[in-house]
């Protein structure tokens, strides 16, 4: 593919990369970044698109994993600043008071209601999206936002009663 045919192909997709690149990462300078990392990855890849039918959903792709990619890096780098600004040093008694929080909080999750405890594991602890919960319980998205909700409730009040 020569490079005229390339920005026929291509070119006319950049607002939609984008929007979509922007919806993801919600920087705008980080979106463009990324599709002029994905006009590169398509370009590098320009001599295999023969195969491709749909070059406008391979382009979304390629643009989905250049997103992921980028949060994955902001997140470690994000996350390793995080990590200075923790003191060295942790008050004793704000550490038991956390863990002491932590105990209630353990104990009124067991109390929930078989469902609602199962989601809100799956939800918070094993880090499931909600599409994953749907399709491991068979349960539609708005139940399961509903389910969510009401654990969160019970939990929220019976805290506040410990207090």
């Amino acid at each position: 593919m020569d490079a005229e045919t390339f920005k026929k192909a291509f070119l006319p997709y950049h607002q939609k990369l984008y929007r979509t690149a922007y919806r993801i990462v919600k920087d705008a300078a980080g979106a463009e970044d990324i599709v002029q990392d994905t006009f590169m990855k398509l370009w590098s890849k320009r001599n295999d698109m023969q195969a491709v039918d749909n070059t406008e959903a391979f382009a979304i792709i390629i643009l989905r994993n250049t997103c992921l990619d980028y949060l994955r890096k902001t997140k470690n780098d994000n996350h390793s600043d995080y990590d200075t600004d923790i003191p060295e040093t942790v008050l004793l008694s704000k550490q038991i008071e956390l863990q002491s929080d932590a105990n209630i909080v353990k104990q009124l999750i067991d109390k929930l209601p078989e469902q609602q405890r199962e989601i809100l594991m799956m939800k918070h602890w094993e880090g499931y999206s909600d599409e994953e919960i749907e399709q491991i319980t068979g349960l539609s998205p708005g139940n399961i936002r509903v389910i969510l909700s009401r654990a969160r409730k019970t939990i929220r009040e019976q805290f506040i009663k410990y207090e």
